[in-house]
């Protein structure tokens, strides 16, 4: 018996769930959120879509019962609050890192053994906040941007050379931020031909300025955050855990050195398995994705050094 809990029931987390179950990834979701009533009803609400759909993974909601999330084997956190008019950096983290703890440290009660996979913005600072306050291997610890962002990537890619977006290959590696993620357009490829040899370079600087704002734009259209990709971009994360899947996908995790960098979570390429990160994948880079890795690490650090400066570690 396969479980995955999902906290928080907002519209990340509930599409993570809604992909989880309609893609039968585990036999049980728990969906967990502090507000009476919103988990359990969204819960019913994709129950009643079972036999709709063909799915026959049970969806179980709860307001505050970590009890009911005992013996999970992973563990999606997409709790927190958004920046909101005339909130400092600092307080967002500091409401944010309060959050993302106490969760974590909770679920881990009933389920010491799961591993955690982390949404909650800004994430990778609550990735680096899990890894340093809970004491998990830096296996079982992994941030979701990567998978997202890489996914957006493909999406501008397939727009840009008018193809099938399953047919493009792309990632995108560095922080989940606007300005600090990188498109590594040199080894995207489009049926293994690399795209650089399809489009011209003042089109692929679109696709990646396009990338960058990905969130931002998506933001401006809708005024809330987007959750459909988001929402399954972590279900992909879950699934290649629970299933074994071995799947090399982008995420956010602790580098000991790797890239030439330590104590930090960021975007690289990982292996992602049973065990949860099974391998970093060192990529050669270039001296000008080099460069722009270790500006990218910067901007993390230093957004990390605040959880310093509010006591949080």
């Amino acid at each position: 018996m396969s479980k995955v809990t999902v906290v928080g029931a907002g519209n990340v987390g509930a599409t993570c769930a809604n992909v989880l179950a309609f893609n039968e990834v585990a036999d049980e979701v728990i969906m967990l959120d502090v507000k009476e009533g919103v988990s359990e009803g969204k819960a019913i609400d994709m129950m009643q879509t079972a036999q709709l759909l063909g799915f026959d993974t049970t969806i179980v909601g709860c307001t505050n019962d970590y009890a009911k999330t005992a013996n999970s084997d992973v563990i999606v956190i997409t709790s927190g609050i958004p920046r909101k008019p005339g909130m400092t950096r600092e307080e967002l983290i500091g409401v944010n890192a309060g959050i993302v703890k106490s969760v974590a440290e909770n679920a881990l009660k009933y389920s010491p053994d799961a591993i955690l996979v982390v949404i909650s913005n800004p994430m990778d600072t609550m990735t680096y906040l899990a890894l340093k306050s809970l004491g998990l291997s830096k296996n079982r610890i992994i941030g979701m941007g990567g998978a997202l962002d890489s996914s957006r990537f493909k999406y501008y890619l397939s727009q840009a050379l008018e193809c099938n977006a399953n047919e493009v290959e792309g990632m995108v590696i560095g922080g989940h931020g606007d300005t600090t993620m990188i498109p590594l357009v040199r080894l995207a490829t489009y049926k293994g031909v690399p795209v650089s040899e399809l489009l011209s370079k003042e089109k692929l600087e679109e696709v990646v300025k396009a990338t960058m704002v990905g969130g931002a734009t998506l933001t401006g259209l809708l005024g809330t955050s987007a959750w459909y990709a988001p929402g399954a971009a972590g279900a992909l994360v879950v699934e290649s855990i629970i299933h074994n899947q071995k799947k090399l996908i982008p995420c956010s995790v602790a580098l000991e050195g790797e890239y030439g960098e330590s104590d930090i979570c960021i975007g690289v390429p990982v292996i992602l398995g049973k065990n949860g990160i099974e391998k970093i994948v060192k990529l050669e880079l270039n001296s000008e994705e080099k460069e722009l890795f270790q500006k990218s690490a910067s901007a993390v650090h230093a957004t990390n050094s605040v959880l310093k400066e509010i006591n949080v570690l």
